[in-house]
């Protein structure tokens, strides 16, 4: 790796210093917010050499991780061991902030119940840690938000403390793009976006980075960072929102979407596959895009391209539960008292991430009409303690006996564990979001 002090020269004793730090391997990394974007970084800072020193306001997650523990499924204990060998550990004070010499906040930014951004996290975390940040320090946010946030919520509190980033510590913006679930795409290889407040906070930043991730995408500034990221995901909103309209449209003609795409997607040029579903899933894309339209009316720019692709996504749960009670009605039932199986916790296949899930949408929907419900996930073996919906359920496990039970199967998310020939061998009706199953007299699609 090319060093910092051969490609850019720095002055401030206090920068010079973390500066020889990186160079020397010898700096700490603090990552703040251990989830699904924080834990995996975490372990590759460790993985080549750094030490790290995790922070987390949760103390369960803290303990499991100082016991060798996990709590993500596609993270094995193994790795948290040989995590700890390597001179990792977590915890819950803020105090230690002062013993590392980057503070890379991941944590999460949802919307508030008026769809509105919620930085609450973000100002928390850097509020917690202003105390005992000084000189010296990079201070690098990734959780995802409008481009401005480094620049207006950051820097003016680093600033309260006499902190100037560029003079005596730095200052970036470098976008999380986890991707659970892809086995061909990590931490390691994603290409990755940062953005300084200036030259030298992005020279810093990258040299930090460039220990743990492949290839480094620097651009002229934290907001260009910022808009980068939310460009990345509206970009998969906005066609998602198309190909669910299509969905719909496709379903009054008689036609069988995911026909029609698979078709379409043979032509070599000018078309890219986006699959249907039951709605948007994960903490990204059902929220980022709501991020860029809100700071957008500070311009006085309304985004209707966005918001209507927004509206689309946000109204397919609603549009499956629709369809399942068509599918009732056509065996002579209603969806009050009948009881139901969803299939998949998750929002999308093979991973046990439940953040902003449609299933767990359409499970309240469901229930709120006089649904009984049951669900069934191998990826989660318990209803995760979320915001807005409660459930004190378990993973039912399934067999022929227990599948025939149920009025409905709804399959939410086409975990490949499930065995499809058995659930529709043995199910009363069976309503497929995914597109997962085979044409049958007791399935319909979704």
């Amino acid at each position: 790796m090319q060093t910092l002090s051969s490609v850019y020269s720095i002055s401030h004793p206090a920068l010079k210093n973390l500066q020889d730090r990186i160079n020397s391997k010898t700096a700490t990394v603090g990552i703040f917010g251990l989830g699904y974007v924080g834990l995996p970084l975490a372990l590759r800072f460790s993985e080549v050499g750094i030490r790290v020193l995790g922070f987390d306001i949760d103390k369960n997650k803290v303990s499991t991780l100082s016991s060798g523990g996990s709590y993500i499924e596609r993270i094995p204990p193994e790795t948290i061991a040989s995590a700890i060998k390597n001179g990792f550990s977590a915890t819950t004070e803020f105090s230690r902030t002062s013993e590392v010499d980057a503070i890379i906040i991941c944590v999460p930014t949802p919307l508030n119940k008026y769809r509105e951004p919620d930085l609450s996290y973000i100002i928390n975390t850097i509020e917690a840690a202003l105390p005992y940040i000084h000189e010296g320090q990079l201070i690098s946010l990734e959780s995802t938000t409008w481009p401005g946030t480094t620049d207006e919520i950051i820097a003016p509190r680093l600033k309260s403390k006499d902190l100037v980033p560029g003079q005596n510590c730095a200052l970036v913006f470098s976008p999380e793009r986890e991707d659970p679930g892809n086995l061909d795409f990590g931490t390691k290889n994603i290409p990755k976006v940062i953005g300084g407040t200036t030259e030298v906070c992005l020279k810093l930043g990258m040299s930090i980075y460039e220990y743990a991730i492949q290839t480094m995408v620097p651009v002229s500034s934290t907001r260009a960072a910022e808009m980068t990221k939310l460009l990345e995901n509206i970009h998969r909103s906005v066609n998602i929102g198309l190909v669910n309209e299509m969905k719909i449209v496709a379903d009054k003609m008689g036609i069988n979407i995911h026909e029609v795409i698979n078709a379409a997607a043979t032509k070599p040029f000018g078309f890219v596959p986006y699959r249907p579903g039951p709605g948007l899933g994960g903490h990204c894309i059902p929220i980022d895009p709501y991020y860029l339209t809100w700071k957008a009316r500070e311009f006085g720019v309304n985004t209707r391209f966005i918001e209507l692709a927004g509206e689309i996504n946000h109204q397919m749960p609603h549009w499956v539960v629709e369809k399942i009670a068509d599918a009732l009605n056509e065996n002579g039932k209603s969806i009050k008292n009948s009881k139901f199986l969803i299939l998949g916790l998750a929002y999308k296949k093979n991973i046990d991430d439940t953040r902003e899930s449609p299933a767990v949408e359409i499970m309240d929907l469901l229930q709120n009409k006089g649904a009984k419900i049951d669900y069934s996930d191998p990826h989660v073996p318990e209803f995760p303690i979320k915001r807005d919906y409660y459930f004190d359920l378990k993973s039912v496990p399934l067999d022929g006996a227990s599948i025939s039970e149920y009025d409905c199967i709804v399959l939410a998310t086409d975990h490949d564990a499930f065995d499809y020939d058995l659930l529709q061998k043995n199910a009363k009706l069976i309503v497929d979001t995914r597109g997962r199953l085979k044409a049958a007299s007791n399935t319909i699609s979704a």
